[in-house]
């Protein structure tokens, strides 16, 4: 049986530990702070880091598969909460996609400096942002699920009334399968999870960010990795990355998943990004 230790911080980029059990890698959960806020976080895992952002309305509590195939491919995994979820608190009102990112790049100033940033549907504009504002942090920039430049207007509106509590459950299932979940994938977990307020905190912020600022992610190497069934990446739209930012993105997809990617394939998922982030200049 392996261990989980709890980090109660100092202060940011310092924690202690307290000791519990878990029945996977050894997990410790951190806290660190960004001025107002506070972000709490969990590590496994040994080797280079690789921090992962959850998608709209989303804790982390999905990515454990895949942070363990990461650990099992010689990675040390962040994974933070979002403010507003789980321990992490923060001004949730006239905040941008850079109060975002400072959020996430303490946590790695705190592990160690530098990190491979995967960000999960909207998780991936939260990534191209740290990249953009904090390169010297930035090994490369993973695109987990991101969507085309347009998508329509119904996926959009299934996010909502996934999120409203007066939802039935038969109609976010069929939103799930609408806009997540491939044909044959169970899209039953993802019934729970959402955060209405933080999913409208996240669309607020995106309003109010010069999206120019952070589009292009810097110059980070970037890996867009697509769901093959994806309604907000469809075929067409395969290439719009490599043809906007060249030969610093590599293109992988992933046969058999939707928008949920990282919960639906999560080892193939996290095996993409192991054979991608190996490759990457230490």
């Amino acid at each position: 049986m392996t261990m989980r230790r709890f980090f109660i911080a100092l202060g940011a980029g310092t924690a202690l530990a307290l000791t519990t059990l878990s029945p996977a890698f050894a997990t410790d959960e951190r806290v660190v702070r960004n001025g107002d806020a506070t972000i709490a976080y969990s590590v496994r895992g040994q080797g280079p880091l690789v921090l992962v952002i959850a998608s709209t309305g989303r804790g982390t509590a999905e990515f454990g598969p895949l942070a363990d195939q990461l650990a099992k491919r010689g990675y040390k995994v962040a994974l933070p909460e979002p403010r507003g979820i789980g321990g992490s608190r923060g001004p949730m009102k006239n905040v941008t996609f850079h109060d975002f990112g400072r959020d996430f790049a303490a946590v790695i100033a705190a592990e160690g400096g530098r990190a491979i940033i995967a960000g999960h549907a909207y998780g991936q504009w939260i990534a191209k942002t740290i990249a953009a504002d904090h390169p010297q942090m930035t090994r490369g920039v993973v695109l987990l699920a991101g969507g085309a430049k347009k998508w329509p207007q119904e996926l959009s509106d299934a996010i909502t009334m996934i999120n409203d509590p007066s939802s039935t459950r038969d109609q976010k299932l069929a939103g799930l399968r609408l806009a997540f979940f491939a044909d044959g994938n169970d899209p039953t977990p993802w019934l729970e999870g959402w955060h209405e307020d933080v999913t409208k905190s996240q669309r607020d912020a995106r309003k109010i960010t010069n999206q120019s600022a952070w589009w292009a992610g810097g110059t980070a190497p970037m890996l867009d990795l697509q769901a093959g069934s994806d309604p907000f990446r469809p075929e067409s739209s395969r290439a719009e990355a490599k043809d906007e930012f060249g030969d610093r993105v590599s293109i992988a997809v992933i046969p058999n998943a939707s928008h949920a990617l990282p919960a639906e394939k999560p080892v193939e998922t996290a095996n993409a990004i192991a054979d991608w982030a190996d490759k990457l200049p230490k």
